[in-house]
Formats: C-alpha cells, structure tokens, sequence
C-alpha cells in the first residue's frame, strides 16, 4: 500500500494486526487480506495474482479498501482442486508453514500453496465463527473435503451363475453343498502289499432281505444251537458214544498238523442246518 495510507491509519484509532476487507463493486466480490508494507506508488496497491482472481479484478481496477477487525478463527474446512495434495508425505506440515503468511481467511476463496516446484490451489469452505476469520497467533482446528476431482471407488459387480437377473427385494438362491459319503477313499495295507479285491458295497435292500432271512430261519438257529449245544456236552463230558468219540479227536490231530503246516486257503463251505447223522443213546 502506499505510504499515504499510513499516515491516514497512523491518526485513527485502530486494532493490530492491521486487516482490510478488499471490494470489486462490478463484480461484487469481497475478500480480506493483511498488508506487508507501505511502499507502493500512490493511488496504487499491489496484491498476488491469486487474489485478483479472487476478486476478478485485471491490472488497473478499481478496488476498494476498508478497515475491518476479524476475529480469531477456531474451524476451517478446506478442499484441495486436485488429489495430487493428498500424495504429499506431510500435508499438515505444509499447511502449517504455508498458513504462517496469510493473516485472514474468507469463505469463499481460493489460496494458493507451492510445494516442490508445484502450485497447488485450496478452496476455503468453511469458517467459524464468521464467514472471515483471522488466523494469526490461535490455535484453530483444519478439515479436509475430498478434492473435486476424487471419485469413489467402483465395487466390482459380481456374475449371476444361473444367467436370469433375481428380482428386486430377493436374495440369490444359496449354492447347494455337496453330500458326505463315507468310505469312498481307497484301502491300503500297512506291509505294502496290494489289497485284496473289495465286495461292493452292501445295499439297504440287501441288509433288509437279511433281515428277513434272519427272522425267517429263527426256528432252525435253535434247533441248530440245540444240536451244537449237545456236540459241545458230549466233547467237554468224559463218555462219548458211537462214532462221535473218532470225530471229537480228529478235529484235535487237524488242528495239530495245521499249525505245523499251513495248507492253502480255501473257501469255507457255507453253514447248512441239520446236514449231520441222527445218533440215539439206546442204541
């Protein structure tokens, strides 16, 4: 400003820091700003480019020059222009050093913050408790809008299996787990030779018609048992008659010659009920 207009300051009673409120009457734009020295050429003032953007104003206009008493910022929210702000290592940090050289803020404006060889522009979008507040010597508490160019992430939209849309308010059908069924893995002998051919599975069918067989045979399995019953009296007793006495002891020599010598596997014959010869005591 020039030096005139210290003078003028100088002989009215005015509160330190000196700020002044900035006015385009054509393009009705209002903004703040503090002064950095007296030493402009009369009927002139000088202020950075960013500022007559602001205002709208071009080298030559009118502006008016008012001064006003601000008070203490506590909040202000701030919005960068692009999000390569948000890439800074430290954005606080910058802020804070930047801030250091303005003494106001306005609703409405836009600052400039040079950083690493690059101009980065902030917008001011809120400031309490007024709409121009003064930043100097408080302790005032910053927020961050997203920038204007952000946008959210898209959620990746994932395939419908059964190619027909669900309808709206319905849930997608639940994907049906597959069934256990026991004993499907294969067999394998712990002396490493090769499993013995195994019998197909046994069928519920086939477990009911034992069953059957089972109950329907309940009459001979006890007069099996009964006959069975007797061999083992007439083995355990000290008397055998007849030719039961030869089939009691050689069951005994065959038993003794097979754990000296094992013959060959073969097949066990199938239990027959009631196949032996009928012997009487009376003879």
């Amino acid at each position: 400003m020039p030096p005139s207009a210290l003078d003028r300051l100088a002989s009215l009673h005015i509160d330190y820091p000196m700020l002044f409120e900035l006015q385009n009457a054509a393009a009705e734009r209002v903004s703040h700003c503090g002064v950095l020295e007296f030493i402009a050429e009369e009927g002139m003032i000088y202020m950075p480019y960013w500022m007559m953007e602001n205002l709208l104003l071009q080298e030559g206009d009118f502006v008016r020059v008012k001064n006003v008493t601000l008070p203490k910022g506590t909040y202000v929210k701030l919005q960068p222009h692009t999000k390569d702000f948000l890439d800074i290592s430290n954005p606080k940090a910058i802020l804070e050093t930047t801030l250091r050289n303005f003494s106001c803020l306005t609703t409405g404006d836009s600052i400039m913050v040079a950083y690493n060889n690059k101009k980065y522009y902030i917008d001011i979008i809120e400031t309490k408790p007024s709409n121009a507040i003064s930043i100097i010597e408080t302790d005032c508490e910053v927020d961050f809008a997203p920038p204007l160019d952000y946008k959210e992430p898209e959620k990746p939209v994932l395939p419908i299996p059964t190619g027909k849309a669900p309808a709206e308010g319905q849930e997608p059908p639940a994907e049906t787990e597959p069934k256990f069924n026991p004993f499907t893995g294969v067999g394998r002998r712990l002396d490493g030779k090769a499993p013995k051919t195994q019998s197909p599975p046994v069928s519920s069918s086939g477990s009911q018609d034992k069953r059957a067989n089972v109950a329907g045979s309940g009459g001979s399995s006890t007069s099996s048992s009964s006959s069975s019953q007797s061999t083992n009296r007439q083995s355990q007793g000290k008397l055998v008659f007849g030719s039961n006495a030869n089939r009691t002891r050689e069951p005994q020599k065959d038993a003794s010659t097979e754990a000296k010598q094992e013959p060959p596997k073969k097949e066990e014959p199938k239990f027959q009920a009631f196949t032996g010869k009928k012997y009487s005591l009376r003879g």
